[in-house]
């Protein structure tokens, strides 16, 4: 078997999350009456602090929902050059909500209040409206990192000074709880919006929640129905959810672990460039001096270590519990020696 380090969406349900998704009791979500969805729902929202939450078929619908209810077509959303929301969304905020996407220049995906004040625009009829500002945490791009909290907080204020809305694209917000001993509800505390997954790092196979007041996920859950995630028996979905949030966030320290591992052995090895230091979480990204990205990719492919290129001379390794610190230690030798024989 592969090691597969491309991504911690590749996780499947343990015999435990199978069994639980198995006996699920349900009904049909669209009428109000699936009772497992509306625990997941209801448990989301208490963690992390909010009013409501509204399941979704993924993180991106997540998103994509509270940009809709968040705007109207021809507003404007702040947000970093390299989110997930701007960068591997498919256009969505443009195609589904005729949205304008203002990028702010972010350090590792991270800005700064004044960064989003410098780019507000004037009250005038050549220029679309400012409605949202959004962050993510952690940064995927960024290599994992996690968002500082008196950034977030002065970021806050100023967008409840402004009059502007903040949305949190918290996909991995449970790594950066578990990463930084800050709970979730603390981590949400400022945004009128948060976005959380459930098949990432936590390993439901599918699902994400949106939560916010009362009021908002009831505009949100129209446009879920007019995006097309409205689903019927969808507690079988919710339970894999519920049990991953009950029994796999704790063990995100492993993940991170791993990950430390292996970017503290990646950084030994001639033809790769990081810093150890800079991974916070489940991400290593690292430059490749030896060869182009795409061709030590496809080497590894061969020799049984699958990962991603994510630029010219960049590669990404995401931990996930389907690996384990014996899979790091072979993955490094199999890097070692690739790298090797490609450099002789």
């Amino acid at each position: 078997m592969p090691i597969d380090l491309r991504s911690d969406t590749l996780t499947r349900p343990t015999p435990a999350m199978r069994e639980a998704m198995a006996a699920a009791e349900v009904g049909d979500d669209m009428f109000g009456e699936d009772p497992t969805v509306a625990r997941l729902e209801a448990r989301v929202a208490e963690l992390l602090g909010k009013e409501a939450a509204m399941f979704a078929p993924s993180g991106t619908m997540a998103n994509q929902l509270a940009l809709r209810a968040h705007t109207e077509p021809g507003d404007e959303v702040i947000l970093d050059g390299n989110a997930h929301i701007h960068y591997y969304e498919g256009g969505a905020p443009a195609a589904l909500s005729g949205l304008t996407c203002r990028c702010l220049p972010g350090v590792r995906g991270i800005f700064t209040a004044a960064d989003v004040e410098a780019v507000l625009r004037p009250a005038d009829q050549h220029f679309p409206p400012t409605r949202l500002v959004c962050l993510e945490n952690t940064h995927n791009r960024g290599g994992g990192r996690i968002w500082p909290q008196e950034r977030v907080r002065e970021i806050g204020a100023l967008t409840r000074e402004r009059g502007l809305r903040l949305h949190l694209d918290g996909a991995r917000l449970w790594n950066a709880a578990v990463a930084s001993g800050i709970p979730e509800r603390q981590l949400a505390a400022e945004f009128d919006s948060v976005a959380v997954c459930f098949s990432k790092g936590l390993g439901a196979p599918v699902g994400s929640a949106l939560c916010g007041s009362g009021e908002f996920i009831r505009r949100a859950r129209r446009f879920r129905k007019m995006f097309g995630g409205g689903m019927r028996q969808a507690g079988i979905l919710a339970a894999g959810a519920l049990h991953a949030l009950e029994h796999h966030r704790e063990r995100l320290a492993e993940d991170h672990a791993n990950a430390r591992l292996l970017a503290d052995g990646l950084a030994t090895l001639p033809g790769m460039e990081l810093d150890p230091a800079a991974v916070e979480t489940n991400i290593v990204i690292a430059r490749v001096t030896a060869v182009p990205a795409d061709r030590l990719v496809r080497e590894l492919d061969a020799a049984g270590v699958r990962i991603f290129s994510i630029g010219p001379d960049t590669i990404r390794a995401v931990t996930s519990l389907e690996v384990s610190s014996a899979d790091i230690g072979r993955a490094l030798g199999i890097f070692e020696a690739t790298l090797s024989s490609l450099s002789s």
